[in-house]
């Protein structure tokens, strides 16, 4: 609460103030007269910036008795060494500033959207704003303005004082400095930022007047929200958004009310944040402020007595003007992807610019901080952001869920999908489908919705690193035994417990049994391996990989463009490009303060990446999971004709249905479900949602025919190893011992198995296949030998 003086102290108060203001200006006066509007000499020059450190250097002294000892204040000394102030043309030019409105852009240059932002200000020159205004600025904010020379020392050093110790800040900044810090520094919590903005203070005074920094530091302040709930900058927006009429005509009182909202613009401004007036009680809060500036425009001697005592006992809120409507922009599901994208680009950028530590980094006030500086920047800084999506593709993408989202409709509510279209090799999103329609579901199914992959996982997770490790080959056989899990309970691929053979890696992947998978990855652990170093070079969470389920889609939820991405690694020659929308941010100037860098990561080998790409073939060709080849061979023959592979997955009770389809130049990810992960029908996966992939890709095929590259094809890489193996065992021939066989050769027709390994494959053992019981191989080779022959 503000503590309220009495009419004799006030007059005391009043009277030693205008005391000193007159000594002030007496002195600032026949200083300016002998320098005779000459301008400073360099040694007067030279002496100011000299006086300037120094005094720098007394606070610092200061401060390293606060953080103890030499070595503080080493640290601080080192904060402004390499402090260098931009040129007075420079300086002028970033103080002046009133920045456009931030744009972000298609690939081709065409505008998607400008950046919103609900801060409204208009520039104004000095005879257009009241000297009433000026004369409570400086009342309120900097009573020294007219004398200083920037900075403040000692309300400098207990500010810096009061923060280090934990106590308030306040008071530290002069008007100049405040003007540093919006226009040029930035609000960073940080002894270097604070260090850096005196300096700059020191200088800036050299070459502006004051009348100069006055009506800069009033076109670009805060001054709350005006009659629509918009936040806006600048008296002239102030005076308008609240009272009605120009910053020129404001009376004393309405002048003092807006002198005092920079100190605390939302709490001390009228509106709420949808434009009607505060409630009463929280109007208060601006009221007695405007009381508080009117008394220092009396005790510095601006109004007289008789003016103050007429002036506080009038209602200000009379005057403020009723609520409006803004007018507001839509945006859909692209306008907010390349938006956070961005502030996340823009925050690293300032973090760098800064120079910010590590240390600091990890201060949830100093990051709060540059979070917000980051949402300035790209909303008021004039920034030209130019995102990875082809507005053609983008637009058919959008389109075709408009015209087909239809076809994912099954009875069981609203089934959302989710699509993303990625560069195999850059790992730019070209295209994405966020849902049905953003009016009505704002929910990003393809950026924000994390579900289960389903068996969409296990060539990412299972298959890919076991080949990679050198434990499976093309051919190779696995068990698809009945098996349970530790708990006893069933692995069941839909209604199936099992087939009661040694299947190939073919048949494995064509159907997705989940037993093959799961033996897979047991045998990984088995050997002592983990899939951890591949999951996590590709950012996929993972909190426990012991859960027995994880190569089935248990203890995993991707979205839909991480686990594109997880394809685009398992395809590009298995190196992974991450993901990004925004390719090039420049600022108002010009100046790309951000520009994308690929930085591949290799997870898989080469080899890994072709032998995988061979057979994920199967799924799309063989149509077991999924429907979709034969849709789109309906639709666009040519198109089919490309070099497809991908993979279905489908979580427990239907509840998720994925569908990852690829040509060696892009990979589209798909997924389907309820928000309220409710059911799907059993065949929505396998039916409907091959028919809306297949009119997706067909549209995005017919705005850029190129895109698919279609003639394009995917090839074995050479360090890839071609062993002949037995189909029966995918093994070399050769002899063996075991299960009751003596130095027992095994013949048969033989196939080619790729490996990633120069071993190649193993010479063919009575345990030949990945996973599977004592019983289930007596039964295999049974099968594989039937009565023909005997164990010796």
């Amino acid at each position: 609460m503000t503590k309220e003086f009495s009419e004799q102290e006030r007059e005391q108060m009043r009277s030693r103030l205008t005391d000193k203001r007159v000594k002030r200006q007496n002195k600032a006066k026949n200083k300016q007269n002998s320098d005779d509007d000459k301008g400073k000499t360099a040694f007067e020059t030279v002496f100011l910036v000299v006086r300037g450190l120094s005094t720098i250097a007394l606070i610092l002294v200061g401060l390293g008795t606060v953080f103890g000892a030499a070595t503080g204040t080493g640290y601080l000394v080192s904060l402004i060494s390499d402090v260098k102030v931009p040129s007075s043309k420079v300086l002028a030019e970033k103080i002046n500033a009133i920045h456009e409105v931030s744009v972000m852009n298609y690939a081709n240059g065409q505008k998607i959207s400008d950046i919103s932002s609900d801060l409204v200000r208009k520039k104004v020159a000095s005879n257009d704003i009241s000297d009433t205004v000026k004369h409570a600025l400086i009342a309120t904010e900097d009573e020294n303005f007219e004398t200083h020379h920037g900075v403040v020392p000692k309300a400098f050093f207990r500010a810096i004082l009061g923060e280090s110790t934990g106590g308030s800040s306040s008071g530290g900044s002069t008007i100049t400095q405040q003007l540093i810090k919006q226009q040029v520094l930035g609000d960073s919590p940080t002894f270097k930022r604070k260090a850096t903005e005196m300096v700059y203070a020191l200088d800036l005074e050299k070459h502006f007047t004051k009348d100069q920094i006055l009506t800069d530091y009033l076109n670009v302040s805060p001054f709350g929200r005006n009659n629509k709930g918009q936040n806006i900058a600048g008296v002239e927006e102030a005076a308008e958004g609240i009272f009605g009429k120009t910053a020129k005509t404001l009376t004393i009182p309405e002048a003092a009310f807006i002198a005092g909202l920079p100190q605390s613009p939302i709490v001390y401004t009228p509106y709420s944040a949808d434009g009607t007036l505060k409630s009463k009680e929280n109007m208060q809060y601006g009221l007695a402020r405007q009381k508080e500036v009117l008394f220092n425009l009396y005790r510095n001697n601006y109004i007289s007595k008789k003016e103050y005592t007429s002036y506080k006992n009038y209602d200000i809120s009379t005057e403020f003007i009723a609520s409006g409507t803004a007018e507001t922009a839509d945006h859909d599901y692209l306008y907010h992807v390349v938006y956070d994208e961005a502030v996340a680009k823009v925050y690293d950028y300032l973090i760098k610019q800064d120079k910010v530590s590590e240390t600091d980094q990890g201060n949830d006030q100093v990051k709060a901080t540059y979070e917000k500086m980051a949402e300035q920047k790209l909303q008021q800084g004039g920034y030209t952001i130019t995102a990875t999506i082809d507005q053609s593709i983008y637009t058919a993408m959008q389109n075709a869920v408009k015209n087909y989202g239809y076809l994912l409709q099954d009875g069981t509510g609203e089934i959302q999908p989710g699509n993303v279209l990625m560069d195999n090799k850059t790992g730019a999103v070209l295209g994405f489908v966020g849902g049905l329609d953003y009016a009505t579901n704002q929910n990003n199914h393809a950026f924000d919705t994390h579900r289960s992959p389903g068996s969409s996982i296990k060539p990412i997770l299972a298959y890919g690193p076991a080949i990679d490790m050198g434990l499976l080959g093309s051919a190779s056989r696995l068990s698809n035994y009945p098996k349970s899990f530790s708990d006893g309970t069933p692995i069941m691929h839909d209604t199936s417990s099992g087939t009661q053979e040694m299947m190939t890696l073919q048949d494995a992947l064509d159907t997705s049994w989940n037993i093959p998978a799961y033996w897979t990855y047991q045998t990984i652990l088995a050997d002592g391996k983990s899939v951890e170093p591949y999951m996590s070079k590709m950012n996929y969470d993972i909190s426990d990989y012991n859960i027995e389920s994880l190569p089935l889609g248990g203890g995993i939820d991707p979205t839909v463009v991480q686990h594109t991405n997880g394809y685009q690694a398992l395809l590009n020659g298995g190196k992974y490009e991450q993901y990004y929308v925004v390719s090039d941010i420049k600022d108002d100037s010009g100046k790309t303060i951000f520009h994308h860098e690929d930085k591949p990561v290799q997870v898989y080998s080469k080899a890994t990446s072709s032998i995988m790409a061979e057979l994920l073939k199967g799924p799309i060709k063989s149509q077991k999971t999924t429907t979709f080849y034969g849709q789109l061979s309906a639709i666009n023959p040519t198109l089919a004709s490309a070099d497809w592979v991908g993979k279905t997955g489908t979580s427990n009770d239907y509840v998720d249905a994925w569908l990852m389809v690829a040509t060696p130049d892009v990979t589209l990810g798909s997924w389907i479900g309820h928000d309220n992960n409710a059911s799907m029908a059993s065949l929505t996966g396998y039916s409907n949602n091959s028919q809306y992939v297949a009119q997706l890709t067909n549209a995005i095929y017919q705005a850029n025919p190129n895109v698919f590259g279609v003639t394009d094809k995917f090839e074995m890489d050479p360090s890839v190893t071609k062993s002949t193996v037995l189909v029966s065992t995918g093994e070399k021939p050769g002899a063996f011992t075991g299960g009751g066989y003596t130095n027992f050769t095994l013949s048969g027709a033989t196939t080619t198995s790729y490996w990633a390994t120069s071993e190649g494959a193993p010479v063919t053992q009575y345990k030949f296949a990945i996973g599977g019981s004592d019983s289930d191989y007596a039964n295999a080779w049974s099968q594989i030998l039937g009565t023909k022959y005997k164990k010796k």
